[in-house]
């Protein structure tokens, strides 16, 4: 008799998950009743619980894993006897924190395997003691399977420059990174490997995906050209196969200027949106993050990818310790100036750098005088900024983002109130009108996922 399974999800950035799906094939193959539950749709259901030996909660993100903190406190009050193992990307990094909780067993990285031999201890009543794995071996994977899943219309959807709305699936084609940015959640699991997903593996997932529904696929690797290889040969066939379909991507600027050549192949391919993080406009903290690019090189890719047609997404670390009300200013100043004003979710002016645990922003001497003591709760490092000032603004930025996340103001509208609060921080007495070209349209039309949020 098998053992009773229960994988949940608390919040995955508006798509229907990969991992839950990716974890439910192996747990299945390997003999598991797995029920699947994404509590970002719906309630908790108790019921499967009853009878449940092991509960797996994915944490592939900061928010989702601050929602899973009572998850796990609920389930170790009300069915002590359940096993329960945490996996995703911050589960390992936050360990201590997450076995006080109540979590028996920490999985990060490639965490398939882990997971099913956890169920086969669970199952033969011989429970593994205090289970912590950071594996980055590459595992021949299942096929991801979603049923059980709420369906892909319940999720965030892609909404088109003509007003329309695309139903959008979610795949992955890599794991990790090899980069090493100093700020990114990434690198103190993967610590500069990426592993590939099987070519066949992508593809099947893409397919009953599209099947369900889907019109449009988010490929969800931290960044698309870590093999670019791997990344085209999977686009041409998805293409071939599916060449009505459309994917977005995440490539780091290093990247796109290194394989500029490629851009036109995957606009050619369906590709329509680039996130790229291209996280500031000054050049030190650019230093201190890693990130390899200069504003000068950010400004020569948008240039190629406007020559194709080719829409990005940008996104920020707008307030840091090293922000001023001044760069904050320079920062606006700078969006205009490139036209990205119409590219901007509102959320991105109100991003504040987060320092979890194994941040290779640590290694850096300048923020030992800036960081508070690790916080638990907050699974981070909190920091005040040395002017109060610069605090305040980001309240209010936060405030005007979050407040316009649910309304039908333009961005060009958001812009200019984030503008007007940035010029009375600056000077109240003398508040320059915004620029006045903010209502034209930019020189590629831009589609956007109609998920606001971002970590």
């Amino acid at each position: 008799m098998p053992t009773n399974v229960v994988l949940v999800t608390t919040y995955e950035l508006g798509h229907q998950s990969f991992g839950l799906a990716s974890a439910a094939a192996s747990l299945r193959s390997a003999g598991a009743a797995v029920t699947t539950q994404d509590l970002s749709i719906h309630a908790l259901d108790e019921a499967p619980l009853n009878d449940a030996g092991l509960v797996g909660i994915y944490v592939p993100m900061h928010t989702a894993t601050r929602l899973a903190e009572p998850l796990i406190q609920r389930l170790k009050a009300e069915h002590p006897a359940i096993y329960i193992c945490v996996f995703g990307l911050y589960a390992a990094m936050n360990e201590t924190h997450l076995r006080q909780l109540g979590a028996d067993a920490v999985l990060s990285g490639e965490f398939e395997q882990g997971l099913v031999d956890v169920y086969d201890s669970v199952a033969s009543g011989r429970p593994a003691t205090q289970t912590s794995t950071i594996s980055l071996e590459r595992l021949r994977l299942e096929v991801p399977d979603r049923s059980g899943l709420p369906p892909l219309a319940s999720y965030a959807h892609l909404r088109m420059p003509r007003g329309d709305s695309l139903v959008v699936g979610y795949t992955e084609a890599t794991r990790g990174c090899k980069h090493l940015c100093r700020h990114c959640p990434i690198v103190p699991v993967y610590q500069g490997r990426f592993v590939i997903v099987d070519p066949e593996i992508v593809l099947a997932d893409i397919r009953q995906q599209v099947d369900a529904g889907a019109r449009h696929i988010t490929f969800g690797d931290p960044d698309f050209l870590n093999g670019p290889v791997h990344a085209l040969r999977i686009v041409r066939r998805m293409h071939e196969e599916f060449p009505e379909v459309t994917y977005d991507v995440t490539i780091k600027v290093e990247h796109i200027k290194r394989h500029v050549d490629l851009l036109p192949e995957l606009q050619a391919t369906g590709c329509i949106l680039v996130t790229s993080a291209i996280e500031s406009f000054d050049e030190a903290t650019l230093q201190r993050f890693d990130k390899r690019h200069t504003t000068e090189e950010l400004i020569s890719v948008l240039s190629a990818m406007q020559a194709i047609g080719l829409a990005v997404n940008p996104t920020f670390v707008t307030f840091t310790p090293w922000t001023t009300v001044d760069t904050f200013i320079d920062f606006l100043e700078t969006i205009v100036r490139l036209g990205l004003v119409r590219n901007m979710s509102p959320v991105q002016y109100a991003i504040r750098l987060l320092v979890p645990a194994g941040s290779r922003l640590l290694e850096l001497s300048e923020m030992a005088a800036l960081l508070h003591p690790f916080d638990a709760n907050l699974l981070c490092y909190p920091w005040s900024h040395p002017d109060p000032a610069v605090d305040t603004l980001f309240d209010q930025v936060a405030a005007i983002a979050e407040t316009d996340l649910a309304t039908d103001d333009s961005r060009a509208e958001i812009f200019t109130r984030i503008w007007q609060v940035a010029h009375e921080a600056l000077n109240p007495s003398a508040i320059p009108p915004a620029p006045p070209d903010l209502g034209i349209l930019p020189a590629v039309a831009v589609p956007y996922l109609t998920e606001p949020w971002y970590c």
